[in-house]
This record gives structure tokens, C-alpha cells and sequence, in this order.
């Protein structure tokens, strides 16, 4: 059974997630089988070379995690995560889609992936949830 009615529920209450928000972060796309959050870049979210900040690409990664599996259980915290950096971003937008590989009695496996707008894979990141 999912935790939120509505696309609109899960916006409402996420929109508590201020660090993630605030950076731009939004939820476009929420099923029982996934979650697509995405962000437009702006200079704030580069380094001092023009790269999109590796913690930027981090943070939305974690709020599509938090989103979905949050959506399947309420309330699931990170137990533990990984994710591997691909390429760089080229586009104007980061767009991240979450899947569920596997949820359990008091674990859930949602991978990340994350591309930019020009369809280049950016990063890849798998988080274990704990359903508490």
C-alpha cells in the first residue's frame, strides 16, 4: 500500500526536504514503481572549473531515494548508499529516476539513475533503505 495518495501529497510533503528543494529540486513523476525528480542547473550548483557539484548530483539522487521509498514505506530511512559518478553533465537539467529492485520486511534496494537533458548517464546510485 502506498504512503501518499497523490502526486501532490508526496509534493506537499517533501517540499519539508528544504535542503533539497531549495536547490531546485522537484518531484515530476510518482508510480508504485518509481520516482523521477529533477533539477535545472544554474550557476550555484557548479565548481570552480563549470562542473556540476558531485554533492549536487548526490543530493537529487537521495531525494528521488527518499521519495520512493518513502512512498512504499513510511516511515524508511538510508542505511547505507553508493554511487559512482559516470560522466560529466553536459545539459541544463538533472533528471533522476528511481526504481525498487527489492523491498522486504524491513528493507527495501532502490537504485538511481541519473542522466542530464542530452540523455547522458551521469551517475548511478543504489541506496538500502531500513523501514522503521
Amino acid at each position: 500500500m502506498s504512503t501518499f495518495k497523490s502526486i501532490d501529497d508526496a509534493r506537499e510533503h517533501f517540499k519539508k526536504d528544504k535542503f533539497a528543494t531549495d536547490m531546485g529540486a522537484t518531484l515530476d513523476e510518482l508510480t508504485e514503481e518509481y520516482a523521477v525528480c529533477s533539477l535545472v542547473l544554474n550557476d550555484s550548483h557548479r565548481n570552480a572549473y563549470g562542473g556540476v557539484m558531485g554533492g549536487v548530483i548526490f543530493t537529487l539522487a537521495d531525494f528521488a531515494f527518499a521519495v520512493l521509498s518513502n512512498h512504499i514505506h513510511s516511515l524508511t530511512v538510508a542505511q547505507s548508499v553508493n554511487i559512482n559518478y559516470l560522466s560529466a553533465a553536459k545539459g541544463d537539467k538533472l533528471i533522476a529516476k528511481a526504481t525498487c529492485r527489492k523491498t522486504g520486511r524491513t528493507t527495501s534496494i532502490i537504485n538511481v539513475d541519473i542522466s542530464d537533458d542530452t540523455g547522458r548517464d551521469v551517475a548511478q546510485f543504489i541506496g538500502n533503505g531500513f523501514k522503521l
